[in-house]
């Protein structure tokens, strides 16, 4: 197989006209489609159920995007079993023809990139350049995967072991079995995708249980793979409430791994309940998890602070600040404090919200539950610090926040310590670069980072100190690019399971070595 080294997909230019109006077409196509009904995939049977998942469109409370079938423990345990019975025959499909699997789905995806994406901007309130990005990333996560199979398929040639006269020896990756997928809604393809392909890639089955705002891009994933070729039962497509079947799988005895990304709450639950042996279980459960953060921008005096405000607000309101990667926090020193919060406040000011499909710079959040719980925090911030902006609801018929900015805020003030998710960002002073610091390390999260300086040996301190998965150099907090910047971090914020990088399939292997007398 000859294959080009990986490059990332390019992001589309939506300042060009034909791009607008392909994409517009994208809208309307996607549009015309809403309001329908979608089957779980167990093995080869699509199976509607009467519940369902109603997925809508949190910039239009009133736009239905779908009705997604909801999954029993009964389901769930047919669906398991399917994944279990399929996982004998698909452990030993070549590497080279699993990475087949996901090259097609990647050209596939490319081929429809903007419908994905056009989805995306309805079910998940992104803007044009953010589902673009999404899709991308998706595409990405594929074609790289794909490599990784091929390439720990030949770690002998590439990594050969010691050699001794007595013996042939071999190191192999083999899958570890039948496991659970359970993405968020927030990267609701580029991350359900990533995590799904990598572990079916690496020979495992897996059952995907979706994000419950986000079901229908999951199930166009789905049927994607159906549409290549995908042999029935490696991918197994139920949704449902997590209290119902999330618990019932993660402590069923024959899940060989869970693979989350979500909230700390919810991660450590799965990981609690994951450590508990089940009757007839003979493995440990893995447990892949990454589970938010609460990310910072730090400034120090001599910085360009024009590129600092900026990263700052992109980094902070892109997306509403629903990334796990979003710089909640800035924290600059005090002689150039006061010059970086007009600057901010002046960008802020410029950021228009509105509906997605309007492309919007800000739009909505996701639903009425994280609405309300950000209204609250900033409620919280108005008393612990000093609101410059923002700070209340906005119109729109849906979940819609000005993006908010408190500053002055101590350290330790909950809007500095707590994610809130949302389209809101904590201000706080520093004497100098190195207490900075050290209130950007006063967390119990630590995911990305930034630092933002010109003097190198600061800049040597920050990279030595600033204690996250990922840190970013004069450059925003958000952004990662698979295969550039693998992706995952520290403490709370989960396993640092480097999504997007060469360790990643190593999550979900184990090593296997043989070793031959030679006689």
């Amino acid at each position: 197989m000859n294959r080009q080294p990986f490059a990332n997909e390019p992001f589309t230019d939506f300042s060009l006209d034909e791009n607008k109006k392909a994409f517009l077409a994208a809208l309307a196509k996607v549009k015309e489609q809403l309001g329908q009904d979608y089957p779980l995939h167990i093995g080869s049977e699509k199976i509607l159920t009467e519940e369902k998942i109603v997925s809508m469109n949190p910039g239009d409370t009133g736009q239905v995007i779908g009705r997604v079938s909801k999954a029993s423990q009964e389901l769930a345990e047919k669906a398991m079993q399917v994944a279990l019975e399929k996982f004998e025959s698909w452990q030993r499909v070549p590497p080279l023809e699993r990475a087949e699997y996901l090259f097609k789905a990647a050209a596939r995806m490319r081929e429809r990139k903007h419908e994905f994406s056009a989805l995306m901007v309805l079910e998940a309130g992104k803007n044009w350049a953010e589902a673009d990005a999404d899709t991308a990333e998706a595409i990405d996560f594929m074609e790289f995967y794909a490599r990784e199979v091929i390439r720990l398929s030949e770690t002998n040639i590439h990594s050969p072991l010691v050699k001794i006269p007595q013996e042939d020896n071999c190191l192999s990756y083999i899958p570890l079995g039948g496991g659970v997928v359970i993405p968020p809604w927030n990267f609701p393809l580029a991350i359900c995708v990533g995590m799904t392909t990598a572990a079916i890639g690496s020979g495992n089955t897996v059952l995907l249980k979706p994000a419950s705002p986000t079901p229908v891009i999951a199930h166009q994933f789905v049927a994607l793979m159906e549409e290549i070729g995908l042999p029935a039962g490696v991918l197994n497509f139920i949704p449902g409430n997590s209290s119902e079947i999330g618990d019932f799988l993660v402590t069923h005895p024959k899940t060989r791994f869970i693979s989350f990304t979500g909230s700390k709450e919810v991660g450590l639950r799965i990981n609690k309940l994951a450590a508990e042996t089940a009757k007839g279980q003979i493995w440990i459960k893995r447990v892949i998890a990454e589970m938010g953060g609460k990310d910072g921008i730090v400034v120090d005096e001599t910085a360009d602070l024009d590129a600092a405000a900026a990263s700052i607000v992109g980094s902070a309101f892109g997306f509403q600040g629903q990334k796990c990667s979003a710089a909640s926090r800035a924290i600059i020193v005090e002689s150039v404090y006061e010059q970086m919060v007009q600057k901010i406040v002046e960008l802020v000011s410029k950021l228009r919200v509105g509906p997605a499909d309007e492309n919007a710079p800000v739009g909505p959040v996701v639903d009425q539950a994280a609405y309300n719980r950000i209204l609250d925090y900033i409620e919280v911030g108005k008393r612990e610090g000093r609101l410059l902006i923002g700070g209340q609801k906005a119109e729109g018929n849906g979940y819609y926040i000005q993006p908010t900015v408190i500053a002055d805020v101590d350290p330790k003030a909950r809007i500095m310590q707590e994610e809130i998710f949302g389209p809101v960002l904590a201000v706080a002073k520093a004497k100098d670069y190195q207490e900075a610091i050290d209130i950007y390390n006063d967390t119990e999260f630590g995911l990305t980072g930034s630092f933002y300086s010109t003097d190198e040996a600061r800049i040597a301190y920050a990279t030595d100190r600033m204690h996250c998965g990922n840190l970013y150099i004069n450059r925003k907090c958000t952004g990662a690019l698979v295969g550039v910047h693998p992706f995952g971090g520290f403490n709370m914020s989960g396993t640092d399971s480097k999504a997007g990088g060469h360790d990643y399939l190593l999550l979900f292997t184990q090593a296997k070595v043989t070793s031959r007398k030679k006689v």
